[in-house]
């Protein structure tokens, strides 16, 4: 089996590593290829050094292989996993602070600052998909490149890929759900529907009961159920009563925009966006890296986010490897599983994983309390996608003026023009 990470010198790399080598009583794994372009060059060799350690203590018989020829990684690859971002933390940091100056909340992967990455990254996903076609027609492309809704459903309408997007959104929530309701993860039964990044929890059952009021209780009395990216604005129990469903963390930005708005701005005054504090989170960490007697994960991953990834990457390898019909809440087209939504958009939804990929499990029709913001969004999304592969500027004008942290047309232009300046190296498709 040869696996090839795109965007190789990613700070993850490691707990990939780590995932794999755990889970090879599972499956065997023979070659790993992590490529990345000339600009990641230190960070790659770094990672890679680590990655190679990790194998040598492990034990394990798998070549790591370092490279900048992406054709030659995905060329006989059965697994093709992405996690790259164009144009690196300092374009994120663009997409955060951006929207600030307008008023509007800036993050990286909904709204304004979303927009800008998804226009920027479904260009270089669709080149990707067109050499897997060429050189790995049968591999699966498991894609975690936010915002990781639209590039999947991007990947799903212009290309013949086999691809599933994949958060740790999902097992994040489930596994602090398992500890506010004290038991393990594995008896505990959550339903997730929505969208990537705007996914609810509309079920929670452990052995046969019915525990979404206890659980909605306790997050109430202000029990943990958020990332560490994310603002920690507790949540208000009449209107978790009401709704009966538990938002996602980053439900936040839409239900409490106004608080998280205030945040934003202070922090970015005060501490700098979570880009720039990611940056420095970084360079620490690539100095650990470095250290040649490391041959584990480091602890201080932690800190960088993207908790229980590998868990997410690697068990979904796993199911489709082994054929094992384990339950994974992962992106894939909606197909009639949520009837609300056009059956080509790509949704977040609990599904059975075989050897044959996702089979979705039937949601049924949303409920309005949930179905308004989710097709708000989506449209959003259809329009963003469009006019990602377009280079369209009045579809990207739309789209912005959609998103509903966008107050106005006259707010979406001006955010437009500034968006489109700053990222005018990624966009060739406006700038033809």
């Amino acid at each position: 089996m040869k696996i090839a990470v795109i965007g190789g010198g990613s700070s993850y790399t490691p707990e990939l590593i780590e995932g794999i080598i755990l889970r090879a009583d599972q499956f065997k794994v023979d070659e790993i290829v992590l490529v990345d372009i000339e600009a990641g060059k230190e960070k790659l060799e770094i990672v890679g050094a680590l990655a190679k350690r990790m194998i040598q203590k492990s034990g394990l018989p798998i070549k790591v292989e370092l490279t900048f020829n992406r054709i030659k990684a995905i060329t006989n690859a059965d697994f093709v996993l992405t996690q790259f971002r164009v144009g690196g933390l300092d374009a994120r940091a663009n997409d955060e602070r951006i929207p600030l100056k307008y008023d509007v909340i800036g993050q990286e992967t909904v709204g304004p600052g979303g927009f800008a990455k998804a226009i920027r990254t479904i260009p270089v996903i669709l080149d990707i998909c067109d050499e897997i076609e060429q050189y790995s027609k049968d591999a699966w492309l498991i894609n975690f490149t936010n915002p990781a809704g639209m590039v999947t459903e991007a990947v799903h309408k212009y290309t013949n890929v086999k691809v599933i997007g994949l958060c740790n959104v999902p097992v994040n929530m489930k596994q602090m759900a398992a500890n506010i309701l004290e038991v393990d993860r594995d008896d505990l039964n959550i339903s997730f529907s929505g969208l990537n990044h705007l996914v609810y929890a509309t079920k929670v059952f452990v052995g046969g009961k019915d525990k979404m009021n206890t659980l909605i209780e306790r997050i109430a009395e202000g029990r943990n159920m958020n990332m560490r990216n994310i603002h920690d604005a507790p949540w208000d129990k009449e209107f978790l009563q009401a709704l009966q469903a538990l938002p996602c963390p980053y439900h936040r930005y839409y239900y409490m925009m106004d608080e998280m708005l205030i945040e934003e701005k202070e922090a970015a005054e005060l501490r700098g966006t979570r880009a720039e504090q990611v940056k420095v989170i970084e360079k620490a960490l690539f100095k650990t890296y470095s250290n040649p007697n490391l041959d584990v994960k480091p602890k201080e991953l932690e800190e960088r986010g993207g908790a229980l990834y590998s868990e997410a990457a690697i068990s979904l390898i796993t199911s489709i490897v082994t054929n094992d019909h384990a339950i994974h809440t992962v992106n894939v087209p909606n197909n009639g599983t949520i009837p609300n939504l056009p059956d080509d958009v790509v949704i977040e939804v609990s599904c059975v994983v075989n050897s044959e990929g996702p089979q979705p499990i039937q949601v049924g029709t949303l409920p309005s309390e949930i179905n308004g913001l989710i097709q708000q969004v989506k449209a959003f999304e259809q329009l963003t996608i469009e006019a990602a592969v377009t280079g369209d500027k009045g579809k990207a004008l739309l789209a912005l003026t959609t998103n509903p942290f966008v107050p106005s047309s006259k707010v979406a232009k001006l955010l437009l023009q500034d968006l489109l300046e700053t990222n005018q190296d990624y966009l060739p498709q406006f700038h033809k």
